[in-house]
């Protein structure tokens, strides 16, 4: 099955963990909040990146990133 994934940036704080997992999907950039926050760079990653995708959306300190099933 197929993934979408999503990014409440209102809470992302960018402590760059989710880019740790799976840099893959995952980048941090500045933002004009003054600090740092994570760019999905696949939305719909293919299914060999589920474990990873899952492990950064899992350890993420502030669980902003969501994984949905498409």
């Amino acid at each position: 099955m197929a993934m979408k994934i999503t990014v409440d940036l209102d809470l992302c704080q960018g402590h760059s963990v989710c880019l740790g997992e799976c840099p893959e999907v995952f980048a941090v950039a500045d933002s004009d909040e003054g600090y740092p926050q994570v760019r999905v760079l696949i939305e719909n990653p293919p299914e060999a990146l589920r474990q990873k995708v899952m492990a950064a959306a899992m350890y993420c300190p502030n669980h902003v990133i969501t994984v949905e099933e498409v």
